[in-house]
């Protein structure tokens, strides 16, 4: 933990570049909608959002004047059937679009869709936002190094996302965490080593508690939690290597102190290495799909100057790799960092864990 001010001010967003708007057409991200992030912003008025505890939420309900909402509808239904279906028009007459919600606050200022299946009450939501080229990388990056598959759709300027669902880390713990036996205390404790060595590797910043959800998963007598991503702005941006760290912002506290509580260092040492060593394995096996989006982030502006020279020179540092010494753009200390990875952690073994042969 440290009180050091560890965020820059606000990231800029960056265009999308032909490499890889390539990369997103063959891995068929990139589809025509009907609808951009700008037709949202002609909303005529808006409510503030509160929740349940009358908690000002930071977003706001808008709403639009009778014509254009009815073409707005009717558009939203549309990339609905896109993300999650066929893209046909068989199913729009079973939605209804219930509400459609604006972020004041943030980088990338979403609008939040509720959709509805009218015949059973069943719903879900999806995000539309200002494309970004750190944020796809970040998308693309957690779809292959992560547990969990991303859906999202790319546009011109406009970024569609599916909705991650998840107790928020900020309420959960708060709200949830002073709940959990000790058994789930210590199961949370071995999520957040893996996830804070997850981010750090494939450099997602900024995982404040508010950024990330936890996921109860009930399986037979007790229940296994599971640590998600949902934002990701500050994928490889910043320069300070902490950033990229959780267990760094005060809004972790709680996990961290948990972490020393329930877990020995021994135990930390392992699980890091467990994670370090299956994400080797992910990168491997995500074969040409990775290599092209890591080329296409070698020569792509994600970041500045001054962040890239901090940052290789602090990784310089941690992990003693020359390589890094030579990277001149963000995408190169990406790819040199999964490469270290790659190298040093495909063929960790549990006999290696045991006899910290590593």
């Amino acid at each position: 933990m440290s009180e050091e001010k560890l965020m820059s001010k606000k990231k800029p967003a960056y265009p999308v570049k032909k490499k890889l708007d390539t990369y997103l057409a063959r891995y068929n991200r990139n589809i025509e909608i009907p609808i951009f992030y700008d037709d949202l912003l002609r909303f005529a008025g808006s409510v503030a959002v509160y929740d349940n505890e009358d908690n000002d939420t930071l977003w706001v309900r808008v709403f639009y004047s009778d014509f254009e909402r009815e073409e707005i509808d009717l558009s939203l239904k549309k990339v609905y059937s896109i993300l999650h279906s066929d893209g046909s028009e068989r199913i729009l007459e079973y939605l209804n679009i219930d509400a459609i919600d604006f972020c004041t606050f943030g980088n990338s200022k979403p609008f939040r869709i509720k959709v509805r299946n009218i015949l059973n009450d069943n719903y879900t939501h999806f995000y539309v936002k200002k494309t970004d080229a750190s944020r796809i990388y970040g998308l693309e990056l957690e779809h292959m190094l992560s547990p969990y598959n991303l859906n999202f759709l790319v546009y011109k300027d406009t970024l569609i996302e599916e909705h991650i669902a998840g107790i928020p880390g900020d309420v959960f713990i708060k709200n949830v965490l002073p709940k959990c036996t000790e058994s789930e205390k210590a199961q949370l404790a071995k999520e957040f080593v893996k996830f804070n060595e997850r981010c750090m590797i494939r450099l997602l910043g900024d995982m404040r508690s508010y950024n990330y959800v936890i996921v109860p998963v009930h399986d037979f007598d007790h229940v296994v939690y599971r640590i998600r991503a949902i934002d990701f702005d500050q994928q490889c941006f910043e320069g300070k290597l902490r950033v990229y760290l959780p267990q760094f912002f005060k809004e972790n506290y709680k996990m961290v102190e948990l972490v020393s509580e329930k877990l020995q260092k021994y135990s930390v040492d392992q699980y890091k290495i467990e994670e370090r060593s299956i994400v080797a394995k992910r990168i491997i096996s995500s074969g040409k799909r990775i290599k092209q989006l890591v080329g296409a982030a070698r020569t792509d502006k994600i970041s500045l100057p001054e962040n890239i020279e901090r940052l290789k020179n602090e990784i310089h540092e941690f992990t003693m790799d020359v390589e890094f010494k030579k990277c001149k753009t963000m995408g190169r200390i990406l790819d040199t960092a999964l490469d270290f990875v790659k190298r040093n952690y495909e063929d960790v073994s549990m006999k290696q864990l045991i006899d910290k042969k590593f």
